[in-house]
């Protein structure tokens, strides 16, 4: 059989290295992937391995974004992992490079390479480049366009410019292009030593990005060789260095509960406490979109994020002794790393950052009692009161907010939206998006079980736990109910008495979305948001 598929004699006494692929013509993240597999396999066997191409899933957010699509989206993260499994585990393939392009794609295959624990590389697809506006010259990205349609909705943006604004956004390959959760998880991969350096700050469409992809299978057979495996770089310590470089970015909230998949997956026990602990001395350095000016092509061509890490070594705040895929030490990586030119802003020097400390707040309270997780820049203000208007799924409150219904001084809830809830957990950017473009950013904040998308940005919380299926709390919250949201505190607060929340408990009466097939088994298998979401039959 492995003769039908290219094998010569002298193959067989090779390490065989599985290349798993997440090529789909389903987004612009994925649709170049193919040749980067391409080029790995290569890599692998230049440098004495046998290469074997295979193929795993991939969905598009951008596309399922606020429809029910949307509920399959992190459980593609767990079909990705349980399939890269799968593949290597029946075929006992001895090593693995992953490429992925799209949120999900990144922490299913790490999380599937600490299971088999099998020297492994990932590398990231790359990030695209920004689109240009015909008329303003300003660049565009996705971002752009779902704010785009909360402005129409605003009547600040009539149809012709949306439609404009639409069209010029997505110029081509590679990830979403701020530091979004794509572009966020491949650099905490590269903190976590689970890629090669400069492979996390590249372009989609460069020659490096080829370059990367044969450097990577020539990493894995020096892996083999020295006998290094993913839980031997996946250590505790480089999970604080991948927290540490995901606050100085600027990154996504979905970094929390995919670190601690991740983290589970390996073996590792990680809980939101690090990112508070780690959070407290770490500061935002990177002015990046979304709630910034810059994308990652920008941060590509000021030398990418290997002059962060040596800046923040430098300061000791990351731990330089851990094992990463090259066979060497992260400190060692770092050698001879120059800085960042004097003229760019892009990356803020340590003593003058853009916020002192982290913006990924942990918050806690009689609305959360098992935790939340929010964003909070400062932009936004650092405190928020508001009277509740509550809404039971993603669909309503879109409408209510595109329709005006939402006003300043709301808090808006989202409840339903969980992991067991959603199921699937769904990401907000419509809500979000559409808040911003309706010029309401400041004055209304969101609360939700759900999740958000790398390029929300406003007074957000998410991942609110326990979640409404389970009875949480935001299960009991009516309309006008005053809801305090504390970043400095790290507290969030339904102004509500226990005896009050007590009697509302005992009338409670679950509300469930219909799930067959996936969904049903996401629901029956996922823990808590608080947890990392994952499914696990080791909890079982």
């Amino acid at each position: 059989m492995l003769r039908a598929v290219g094998f010569q004699d002298a193959d067989f006494k090779k390490p065989v290295v599985g290349v798993a692929s997440t090529w789909s013509m389903l987004t612009p993240c994925n649709m170049h992937i193919d040749e980067l597999a391409r080029r790995a396999s290569s890599g692998v066997d230049e440098a004495g391995g046998k290469s074997i191409i295979f193929g795993t899933i991939t969905v598009a957010d951008g596309i399922a974004m606020g429809t029910p699509g949307m509920r399959y989206s992190l459980v593609s993260r767990e079909v990705i992992a349980d399939s890269i499994e799968t593949v290597l585990g029946a075929e006992g393939f001895d090593g693995l490079v992953a490429i992925g392009g799209c949120d999900k794609n990144m922490p299913g295959c790490l999380i599937a390479m600490a299971r088999l624990n099998r020297p492994s590389v990932f590398v990231y697809g790359g990030t695209i480049l920004p689109g240009i506006h015909p008329e303003t010259k300003k660049e565009c990205d996705i971002v752009t366009v779902f704010e785009a349609v909360g402005a129409n909705a605003a009547g600040a943006l009539d149809e012709k410019g949306l439609k404009t604004i639409e069209a010029c956004s997505i110029p081509g390959e590679g990830s979403c292009g701020g530091m979004y959760t794509a572009n966020t998880m491949a650099s905490a991969i590269e903190a976590l030593g689970m890629s090669l350096p400069d492979s996390s700050a590249q372009l989609a469409v460069g020659k490096e990005k080829k370059e990367d992809c044969v450097r990577a299978g020539a990493a894995v057979v020096n892996l083999l060789q020295k006998g290094i495996k993913p839980r031997d770089i996946m250590t505790r310590k480089a999970f604080e260095n991948a927290i540490t470089v995901v606050i100085a970015l600027g990154g996504s909230t979905n970094a929390v509960m995919h670190l601690m998949a991740m983290a589970h997956a390996a073996k590792v026990k990680l809980s939101l406490g690090d990112f508070t602990r780690i959070g407290k001395r770490v500061p935002v350095l990177g002015d990046l979109k979304p709630s910034g000016k810059y994308t990652m092509s920008h941060l590509v061509r000021i030398g990418g994020l290997q002059p962060l890490m040596r800046m923040l070594l430098d300061a000791g705040l990351l731990h330089g002794d851990v094992m990463t895929v090259t066979g060497k030490t992260l400190a060692q990586n770092l050698v001879g790393v120059k800085p960042y030119s004097a003229d760019q802003d892009v990356i803020r020097p340590l003593d003058n950052p853009i916020k002192a400390d982290s913006h990924l707040r942990i918050l806690y309270g009689n609305l959360a009692p098992e935790g939340a997780v929010a964003k909070i820049t400062g932009k936004e203000g650092l405190s928020f009161s508001g009277k509740a208007i509550v809404f039971e799924g993603e669909e309503a409150a879109l409408k209510a907010i595109l329709q005006g219904k939402v006003k300043a001084g709301h808090v808006i809830v989202i409840r339903n939206e969980g992991p067991r809830g959603g199921p699937g957990m769904r990401e907000m950017l419509a809500p979000t998006s559409a808040i911003m473009g309706k010029g309401l950013g400041k004055d209304v904040a969101l609360i939700t079980d759900g999740r958000f998308s790398g390029g929300s940005h406003g007074f957000v919380v998410g991942h609110i736990t326990p979640e409404s299926f389970d009875g949480g709390p935001i299960a009991l919250i009516k309309n006008g109910d005053p809801i305090t949201i504390d970043a400095k505190k790290n507290a969030i607060t339904l102004d509500l008495s226990a005896k009050e929340l007590k009697a509302r408990a005992k009338g409670w009466k679950r509300k469930t979305n219909p799930a067959t097939g996936v969904l049903a088994k996401y629901r029956a298998l996922a823990v808590s948001a608080s947890l990392g979401a994952y499914t696990d039959a080791d909890d079982f």
